[in-house]
């Protein structure tokens, strides 16, 4: 087996065919707890990061929107209220245990109309070719294993005009806020892990996961790569997250 059959799972150089099933895995064991850790490992301002992704988007009434690697659909309650009841939003993950539990959540908020669950693989998405004016990959890019193939594929089903959002962990520029990143991310997202969810590993390969992903200025070029212009990225935090834009034209 050669080099181009292996890709990275956190720190670990596994069969490229095998990473799916793992990553599927560490979201069927953090699923139930996932909403609780994420305010708990950002205290909160993972919310404050989507609002403003959300603000970016410049969703109106009347837009079809698709949510890749939704999880339990914060990004997508927040899409319906703006498309209204003349647009579509879909909320799309490639694991069950992940969709289920944003169907269950949004279904629990009287979120049931102009809105559809998908079960799909962001390098080959189910849609139309030119099919929504907005999609959005929020905290899910670094854990799909052909990152260029969702790009192509999340530029294939946009419309002409539409707009690509990707919200994403990514690289500090502070050297100290570095290292205290690194401190917080290898010490204590095991140790929540461990305390709410009883599964320390899960949340080890989540940091390594963000080590791994591709920089501001070199995802910022894969973007451009497959096909999108007026590609930007805003940090946020110091650059512990970023989000990335680009225009299908």
């Amino acid at each position: 087996m050669n080099n181009q059959d292996k890709t990275h799972f956190g720190y670990q150089e596994v069969d490229t065919d095998k990473k799916q099933g793992m990553v599927a895995d560490v979201f069927h064991s953090v699923a139930s707890q996932y909403d609780l850790m994420n305010d708990l490992m950002s205290a909160g301002i993972h919310r404050i990061w989507k609002r403003f992704t959300i603000e970016v988007s410049a969703v109106r009434s009347g837009h079809k929107v698709l949510d890749i690697a939704g999880g339990t659909g914060d990004l997508a309650a927040k899409f319906h209220d703006l498309v209204g009841s003349e647009g579509h939003v879909v909320l799309a993950d490639i694991n069950e245990s992940m969709l289920t539990m944003g169907r269950d959540r949004l279904t629990d908020a009287g979120i049931c109309g102009h809105i559809d669950y998908v079960q799909a693989n962001a390098e080959d998405l189910p849609f139309e070719s030119d099919s929504f004016d907005c999609v959005t990959i929020s905290f899910g890019l670094r854990n799909v294993t052909d990152k260029d193939a969702a790009l192509r594929s999340m530029f294939r089903v946009l419309k002409p005009g539409g707009k690509l959002l990707i919200l994403e962990f990514s690289k500090p520029k502070n050297e100290l806020m570095s290292k205290a990143y690194d401190a917080y991310s290898f010490n204590v997202l095991p140790a929540l892990g461990k305390l709410i969810t009883n599964d320390s590993d899960s949340y080890r390969y989540l940091a390594e996961s963000i080590r791994k992903h591709p920089d501001q200025e070199t995802l910022k070029n894969m973007v451009y790569d497959a096909g999108f212009e007026n590609v930007e990225y805003h940090d946020m935090t110091g650059g512990v997250v970023a989000l990335h834009t680009g225009v299908k034209p």
